[in-house]
């Protein structure tokens, strides 16, 4: 019975980790919120950056625009304790965009902390962008540099494909709808951005559940041991 009592334990103990572990890698990837938006129209875009590391500081993060998708107007929300440069690029042919027409646009926009606003350990920090008129496209894939402060470079830049499972870096996406269909209600935005919050929810009670059954177990154990042991 101690055994038994043994093997329910180490239960209890794996599926308390997986909680844990299941919950963050689930909810740690760099993202964009809203994460739906109409053609044509103007966005607050909101970039989010968890901090993964236990040892390192994120200092830097860098995030690409497609050339191929022109965004014509972008402007930047300060930071405290961060500093913002944009980069434009010329396009290969004008776009129009609206009732103007573009030769250029803004392709990379940076983030760098300064002092002591580096995202910690266990925080995060975002970073809000205000874009517009958004192009005619399917979606925009966002893709994201995220550096931390012992020189390693996270790069947020698989594109997750319908259907299959998400990458490991998964870059952050976009989705854009037609100019003529229906606005998407406030809480389908929010339950659209929260997509991985949702997943990681799901993971995190599937994994409690495995640990309630461990508990159960061990108690059942514990009182049917042999008295004296």
């Amino acid at each position: 019975m101690r055994s038994l009592f043994k093997r329910a334990l180490v239960t209890l103990a794996v599926a308390t980790a997986v909680v844990a572990v299941s919950a963050s890698a689930a909810s740690a990837h760099v993202t964009v919120n809203p994460s739906q938006a109409v053609q044509g129209g103007y966005a607050k875009l909101t970039f989010r950056v968890p901090n993964e590391k236990d040892s390192a500081t994120t200092t830097k993060l860098e995030v690409v625009l497609p050339v191929e998708q022109p965004i014509g107007h972008i402007s930047v929300k300060p930071v405290p304790g961060w500093t913002v440069a944009t980069e434009k690029s010329k396009l290969p042919a004008p776009v129009k965009t609206g009732e103007s027409e573009i030769t250029e646009a803004v392709t990379k926009i940076t983030w760098t902390a300064t002092g002591d606003a580096a995202i910690k350990p266990g925080q995060f920090q975002e970073f809000d962008v205000s874009a517009g008129p958004l192009p005619q496209a399917d979606q925009i894939v966002f893709k994201a540099l995220q550096t931390y402060s012992d020189g390693d470079v996270v790069r947020w830049i698989e594109v997750p494909q319908d259907g299959r499972p998400e990458p490991d870096r998964p870059a952050p996406v976009l989705k854009l709808t037609g100019k003529t269909a229906a606005s998407p209600s406030t809480a389908a935005v929010t339950a659209t951005a929260d997509d991985s919050s949702d997943a990681s929810t799901g993971l995190a009670v599937a994994a409690l559940a495995v640990a309630a059954l461990a508990a159960v177990f061990a108690g059942l154990a514990w009182r049917r041991r042999p008295s004296g042991n």
